[in-house]
């Protein structure tokens, strides 16, 4: 991790003003920010522990918590919610079997929702990694999930 974070700090004099910049920066390495790599900003930018983590939860784009192998982002927008977004945010939760803002513990999948990822006309929606996925059903979600949805048969 040092040598990550050294190499990182190389590019930047160390100022406050770069907190946000050091922080973005050592996210995109790690995936999220750990406690031990807030320490290290802190000690390296000079400004307090605190205030770091004032200001990394402050931005929803910080993640505090390592990111799955499936990312998975349910949106939430308007034509999203009206068309049962809702509904399917419900059923990936129980699929995956975990909420939004958290990752499975064997680091197969993180939950989030967002806003609106642009894709209003396939609502509702959700993106899995870098797929997007549309006109989402519960049948749809389970069969991305790769899981039969219960009290269903195989018959046609």
């Amino acid at each position: 991790m040092e040598e990550k974070l050294k190499t990182i700090f190389s590019s930047f004099k160390g100022k406050e003003q770069e907190l946000i910049p050091i922080l973005q920066k050592v996210q995109d390495e790690y995936g999220y920010l750990s406690k031990p790599t807030m320490l290290e900003i802190a000690k390296f930018t000079r400004v307090p522990e605190s205030q770091v983590y004032s200001v990394a939860t402050f931005y929803g784009q910080f993640r505090f918590t390592p990111k799955g192998k499936k990312h998975v982002m349910v949106c939430r927008g308007t034509a999203c919610h009206v068309r049962g977004a809702p509904r399917i945010l419900g059923e990936v939760e129980k699929l995956i079997g975990i909420k939004v803002g958290e990752t499975s513990p064997d680091l197969e999948y993180s939950l989030e929702t967002v806003a609106c990822i642009g894709a209003c006309g396939l609502a509702p929606n959700m993106v899995v990694n870098d797929v997007t996925y549309g006109r989402l059903t519960n049948k749809k979600i389970h069969e991305i999930f790769g899981r039969k949805e219960k009290g269903k048969s195989d018959e046609k």
